[in-house]
């Protein structure tokens, strides 16, 4: 091999790490912008805060719609992994709770993967590719619980997806006023499914009414 196909070689190499490298941080751009800003952001305004060329960008993702799959993708794989270390978890109950606690966790700090869920065309495809890899898992996490007689046995699964769905819409609706109060709602929900005596305490403070009311959108003026 002479001078000419080793220099060649090399610089292949170094273009192959550049995209890579400009790849990685146009996905970490995206993580980070659509968690704050919802899915109405544009490819160009990912490449500006990913400090990459907006034309790498449509080189390396072609379209929006590319990036949210791949990043959609990442999350269902990080659903499966926690629904698994519920699974090893020694006590059936904390495991089943810290599993519904981290999937709404993820809602509330990303408005983008709220956007995805609730979407009526875009996310439906993605929801329903997350339910049949996720849901198998997080069913044994349940009946596991069930079966050490410490969850409700009339509980089913898809009562399961509804609470996901219901504590979600708490999460969207309450958000510009307070991004907690929602874990209020998951503990009544977990108290009324659990089977022992005595209510457990709240983990955060109630909404005001004047607080209920901007989530609402009926005093949005108020501070």
């Amino acid at each position: 091999m002479d001078g000419t196909d080793s220099s060649a070689s090399r610089g292949a190499r170094r273009l192959r790490r550049d995209a890579e490298a400009n790849r990685q941080r146009t996905l970490l751009a995206a993580r980070e912008v659509f968690a704050e800003r919802g899915l109405g952001v544009n490819l160009d305004d990912i490449a500006r805060h990913a400090g990459v060329g907006v034309a790498t960008s449509y080189r390396l993702f072609g379209n929006k719609q590319a990036l949210i799959n791949e990043l959609f993708e990442e999350r269902v794989d990080a659903l499966v992994v926690a629904a698994e270390q519920a699974l090893a978890n020694d006590d059936p109950w904390e495991g089943f709770v810290g599993l519904l606690t981290w999937v709404l966790e993820q809602m509330a700090a990303d408005r983008g993967l709220r956007e995805v869920v609730f979407s009526e065309v875009g996310g439906r495809p993605l929801v329903a590719q997350a339910r049949r890899r996720f849901m198998p898992v997080a069913e044994t996490v349940m009946r596991r619980v069930q079966d050490a007689g410490l969850l409700r046995p009339d509980l089913a699964m898809t009562d399961l997806q509804l609470i996901f769905y219901m504590v979600s819409c708490v999460i969207q609706h309450t958000q510009p006023v307070s991004s907690e109060v929602w874990r209020r709602c998951l503990t009544i929900v977990l108290d009324g499914m659990q089977v022992r005596p005595g209510p457990t305490g709240m983990p955060v403070v109630a909404l005001t009414t004047t607080e209920e009311e901007r989530a609402a959108g009926l005093n949005p003026s108020s501070p």
